[in-house]
C-alpha cells in the first residue's frame, strides 16, 4: 500500500500538490515506486510559468525517463535544489523532503479539478 496523505490533491499523471497559497508541487509514492532509484531531475527555474497539464520538467530513474506536468498553472517560485546533488530524496521522502516545485497559483479554482485522496487511491489499486 502506497501513501497517500489527504491533505494534497492529485492528478493522473502521478503529481500531487499542495492547495496553500504557495503550492508545493512532486510525484507520488506510488510514481517514485514505479520509477525506481530516482537518478536525475530536470525543473523550471524560479519566475518561469507553468500551465495545468502542460510537461514542467524530466525525472530520470534507473529504469526509465518521465516527463512531468503540472497538476496547477501558476508561476515558479521556489525549486527544492537539494534534488540536484541528492534526486533519491523523492524516493525516500516524496511528501516532505523530496518536493520538487513552489508555485503561486494563477487560479484557484484549478484544485477543484483534481483528484482527491480517495480518487487517487482508487486509481492505483
Amino acid at each position: 500500500m502506497f501513501e497517500v496523505p489527504d491533505d494534497l490533491r492529485y492528478v493522473e499523471s502521478h503529481e500531487w500538490t499542495s492547495t496553500d497559497d504557495v503550492a508545493r508541487i512532486g510525484i507520488t509514492d506510488f510514481a517514485q515506486d514505479e520509477l525506481g532509484d530516482v537518478v536525475f531531475v530536470e525543473l523550471p527555474d524560479e519566475g518561469d510559468e507553468l500551465a495545468k497539464g502542460e510537461e514542467f520538467g524530466v525525472v530520470e530513474s534507473i529504469k526509465a525517463v518521465s516527463d512531468l506536468y503540472a497538476p496547477i498553472s501558476g508561476t515558479v517560485v521556489g525549486v527544492n535544489e537539494a534534488l540536484f546533488d541528492q534526486p533519491e530524496l523523492v524516493n525516500d521522502d516524496p511528501y516532505a523532503e523530496g518536493w520538487m516545485l513552489e508555485v503561486e497559483p494563477a487560479d484557484e479554482a484549478e484544485f477543484d479539478e483534481l483528484l482527491t485522496a480517495e480518487e487517487y487511491r482508487e486509481q492505483t489499486e
